[in-house]
C-alpha cells in the first residue's frame, strides 16, 4: 500500500473541505511570512542607510523628522539653518566629519541634494557613468534616478521648488548631468547629487561664476545669509554619544537627533502592527488547526469500512494511522508553498507602491532565514491536528468493525 498516493485521494475525496482547510492554513502562514520578510528587509535598508551616521544636526523640531528627513529622505526638513554654526561644528574635538546637506528643489518627485563629495563616499558609491561634480550647477544622478527619468549624462535639466514637485520651476539655472552612480541599494539611489553651491545659486538667482564677480563686501554679506539644512555628523570618540547631542540642544538654536535611538522608537510604534498582523496569522492557524481536527477525525467515523477492508488486506495499524498523518501532512506542504507565494507576490506588490510613495527599498523574491519557521509552523499544526485521529485510526479493532457491516 502506498501511503502517500492513497492519503493523497483520500484528501480530494472531500474537495470542498479540503479547499477550505487549505486557505485557512495558506493566510495563516502568508500572514506570518509576509510579516517576517518585510520586517527584515526594513530593518537592513535602515541599517544600510544610517551607515555608522553618529548624530543629525538640523533647525530645532521633530528629532524623528530630522531623521527621516536628513538620512532617509522621507520626510520635509523641520527648516534651516545658519551655514557659520554647521561650518563650527566641524571644530569641535569630539566630531571627525560633518557632512552638509541642502534640501528644497526636487526634479520628477527625485530630490535634489546639495552636498559635498563626502556624502557619496560615505556609502561607497561608485560611478556607473561619468564623473562626481567638479563645478556648481553639474549634478549626478542615482540610478533609480536615471532609471525613472531617462536623464543621461550632459543632458540638462530643471529643478522645481518643493520636495514632492509642482513647485515653481527654475527654467533659468539648469543642472547638467555629468555622473550616474551605479546601483548601492541605498538611499542614494533616490537623490540628484550636486555642489552646495548649486543650491544657493539656484535660489541667490546667480548664474555659475557670477559670486566671484560680485565685491568683497556683497560676498561677505550674501555668505553671511547663506544656510543648509542639516549636517551629518560623525563621532571620533564613542563617548561623544553622551556629551555631543546635549551641548548641540543647550547651547545652540539647533538640534541634535540620534539616527539608533530614533529609529528604534520608531520601529517600536510599527512593531504594534506587525504584532497584530502576527496575532491574526496565529487566530488564523488556530483556526485551520480546529479545522482539520474536525475534518480528519470525520474522516475516520466515514471510513470505518475503509479501513476495515485495508486491515483484512494486511494493512498494519501504523499503516493506518500514517494515512491520516499524511493527509495532514499533504496540506501542510501544499499550504506552506502557497502561503510563502503569497507572501513574496504581496512584499513584492507593497514594495512596489512603498517605493514609488516612500522611496524605502522593499522588494519580493527576498528570503530570510526566519523565513524557515514558515513550513515548520504548518507541519506542527497540521501533524498536531492529525495526532488524535490518527490514533484513534490506529487503535480501531477489526473485529468491532466488521460486525457493525
Amino acid at each position: 500500500m502506498n501511503v502517500f498516493s492513497l492519503s493523497w485521494r483520500y484528501l480530494w475525496s472531500r474537495p470542498l473541505a479540503s479547499a477550505l482547510n487549505l486557505l485557512l492554513l495558506t493566510l495563516g502562514l502568508a500572514s506570518m511570512a509576509f510579516v517576517l520578510i518585510a520586517q527584515d528587509q526594513i530593518d537592513h535598508a535602515f541599517e544600510r542607510d544610517l551607515a555608522a551616521i553618529d548624530v543629525v544636526v538640523g533647525a530645532k523640531g521633530s528629532p524623528l523628522q530630522l531623521i527621516l528627513a536628513g538620512v532617509f529622505h522621507m520626510d520635509v526638513p523641520p527648516g534651516n539653518v545658519p551655514l557659520t554654526e554647521v561650518q563650527a561644528l566641524a571644530k569641535h574635538p569630539q566630531v571627525a566629519q560633518v557632512i552638509p546637506l541642502s534640501l528644497g528643489d526636487s526634479v520628477m518627485g527625485f530630490r535634489i541634494v546639495g552636498t559635498h563629495v563626502d556624502y557619496p563616499a560615505h556609502y561607497g558609491a561608485t560611478l556607473a557613468q561619468g564623473a562626481l561634480w567638479g563645478a556648481p550647477m553639474q549634478a549626478v544622478l542615482g540610478a533609480q534616478v536615471a532609471q525613472d527619468t531617462g536623464l543621461q549624462v550632459d543632458q540638462r535639466f530643471t529643478g522645481s521648488h518643493g520636495l514632492g514637485g509642482g513647485g515653481h520651476e527654475h527654467a533659468d539655472m539648469p543642472y547638467t548631468v555629468v555622473g550616474v552612480l551605479a546601483p548601492c541599494g541605498c538611499v542614494l539611489d533616490r537623490l540628484v547629487l550636486t555642489d552646495t553651491a548649486s543650491v544657493w545659486n539656484v535660489h541667490e538667482g546667480l548664474a555659475p561664476g557670477e559670486f566671484q564677480s560680485l565685491s568683497a563686501e556683497d560676498r561677505e554679506a550674501i555668505e553671511a545669509e547663506r544656510e543648509v539644512t542639516l549636517a551629518l555628523v560623525r563621532y571620533n570618540t564613542p563617548m561623544a554619544a553622551i556629551s555631543f547631542p546635549r551641548f548641540i540642544n543647550a547651547t545652540t538654536k539647533m538640534q541634535a537627533a540620534a539616527p539608533a535611538m530614533e529609529i528604534t522608537r520608531l520601529l517600536s510604534m510599527v512593531g504594534v502592527g506587525t504584532r497584530v498582523l502576527q496575532g491574526m496569522g496565529a487566530v488564523l492557524l488556530l483556526v485551520a488547526a480546529l479545522s482539520v481536527f474536525i475534518a480528519l477525525w470525520s474522516a475516520v467515523r466515514e471510513r470505518r469500512a475503509d479501513i476495515a477492508m485495508l486491515r483484512l488486506l494486511g494493512a498494519p495499524p501504523v499503516k493506518v494511522g500514517a494515512l491520516l498523518l499524511c493527509e495532514a501532512l499533504w496540506l501542510a506542504l501544499l499550504a506552506s508553498a502557497l502561503g510563502l507565494l503569497a507572501a513574496q507576490g504581496l512584499t513584492a506588490l507593497v514594495g512596489w507602491w512603498w517605493m514609488a510613495d516612500q522611496g524605502l527599498a522593499i522588494s519580493g523574491w527576498h528570503w530570510p532565514t526566519a523565513l524557515a519557521g514558515v513550513p515548520v509552523a504548518a507541519l506542527s499544526v497540521a501533524l498536531v491536528a492529525a495526532a488524535v485521529p490518527a490514533v484513534s485510526a490506529y487503535r480501531m479493532d477489526v473485529l468491532s468493525l466488521l460486525k457493525t457491516r
